[in-house]
């Protein structure tokens, strides 16, 4: 299935790549975003070479505030108020998006911000150092770390996780030239290691016909998840979704 790249978000992407040194990395940005050596140069060039203390939060999308009404309350723990929820924000980058969800949630939540980059990894580890990140609940805890997201159950038990957030990695995987693959083995992971009562939330431009086909279709032989969606709404000209994904045992 041909998916679309919407004409407002390739604009994006290649304003993001003409700030770059190479003009040869508007195609790779565009082409290779499935490949861990893409991100690297992405956040060196971005942020790797400039003065640290400038350090500014790069946003796929849109940043925690357009979507925390979606997020918050979805923070919840099967059976202890006090247990922290256990959220993962895949593919995190230098996004503020789970620091976000570590400084406001009212309720302990156990943050772990992962991505395939170590470059914007560290990043973010002196970033949240430097400016001392406190969160709502003294309980609540917030960590980076360095990994490939196609290799989720290899560091997280199964039925672990109680949110999964997923803000553009997943799309940067359909619309690369060999990402596809890695995206449905992505999705098989995040479902291994969602707990029955959890959630996985993935933050898309991409039309409701085809997303929610391609995950009825990656889904259907474990018939382990519900889908729905709903509209974020119109940023910039580009209307966006939030697609949930739950076991079917969680709503029964």
């Amino acid at each position: 299935m041909l998916r679309r790249v919407h004409p407002r978000r390739c604009q994006l992407m290649i304003g993001v790549a003409r700030r770059w040194h190479q003009t040869s990395l508007t195609t790779e940005l565009i082409e290779n975003m499935d490949k861990k050596a893409t991100w690297d140069r992405f956040y060196l060039e971005t942020n790797g070479q400039q003065n640290t203390n400038k350090f500014k939060n790069f946003e796929w999308f849109f940043g925690f505030d357009s979507v925390q009404d979606i997020i918050l309350p979805l923070l919840k723990h099967p059976t202890d108020s006090n247990t922290p929820v256990h959220v993962l924000d895949m593919g995190c980058g230098t996004s503020a998006l789970g620091p976000g969800i570590y400084r406001h949630s009212p309720r302990p939540v156990a943050v772990t911000c992962v991505d395939i980059s170590p470059v914007a990894v560290e990043l973010m580890q002196e970033h949240t150092k430097r400016t001392l990140v406190k969160p709502k609940s003294p309980l609540s805890s917030l960590a980076f770390l360095e990994l490939d997201c196609a290799r989720l159950k290899e560091h997280f038990k199964p039925q672990s996780l109680d949110l999964i957030v997923d803000k553009g990695t997943t799309d940067a995987l359909l619309r690369s030239r060999d990402g596809r693959l890695k995206a449905e083995q992505i999705l098989r992971q995040c479902l291994g290691v969602l707990r029955s009562t959890g959630s996985l939330i993935q933050f898309s431009d991409e039309d409701p016909d085809a997303r929610v086909l391609w995950l009825e279709k990656e889904t259907l032989s474990t018939g382990a998840a519900n889908i729905g969606f709903q509209e974020v709404g119109v940023l910039r000209g580009v209307c966006y979704y939030c697609y949930q994904i739950t076991p079917h045992n969680a709503t029964q």
